[in-house]
């Protein structure tokens, strides 16, 4: 969870994309995701899960503590998940889109858009260019943990 320390080894997914502001009229889509990982991950070993939401809803004290920890987390995760049901006024990403950005040439990133979220043409932009860069795209939550997790398996084993 976030500004909580990061393992030291292991295989890990960075779960990035928009944060409902606590309290919101929606929900975070982070449970389900770590459901489905849960649910899709067979290996033995531990698979580290990376949330930038806070245990409790405990904000930071300082916004860099914030942006310091995600983008270290970011850095160091094996792979990032980054789920986008793109909504302009409860979920709007645009810190998102500058993380996808600055990752999405890091060979790490899988991008999931759901068509049926309520912008998805706000989304079309993003797709291309995780398509420029080879990124896997989908298009359901599910869909998008598979293809995390196919690269989490491809990726060197770190100690």
């Amino acid at each position: 969870m976030a500004r909580e320390p990061l393992p030291a080894s292991g295989p890990s997914v960075f779960l990035a994309g928009p944060t409902p502001r606590l309290g919101g009229p929606v929900a975070s889509w982070r449970p389900a995701a770590l459901v489905e990982l849960t649910k899709q991950w067979t290996s033995s070993r531990t698979l580290n899960v990376l949330s930038p939401e806070s245990r409790g809803g405990r904000r930071a004290a300082h916004y860099d503590d914030q942006v310091g920890w995600e983008t270290t987390a970011r850095a160091s995760a094996t792979v990032i998940l980054f789920w986008i049901p793109r909504d302009l006024t409860h979920l709007p990403g645009m810190t998102t889109n500058v993380e996808f950005g600055l990752d999405v040439g890091s060979g790490k990133v899988v991008l999931g858009c759901p068509p049926d979220c309520p912008d998805p043409q706000r989304n079309r932009y993003l797709i291309y260019v995780a398509r420029e860069h080879q990124a896997p795209v989908r298009e359901t939550l599910a869909g998008t943990v598979a293809a995390a997790l196919e690269l989490v398996t491809a990726a060197p084993t770190s100690p």
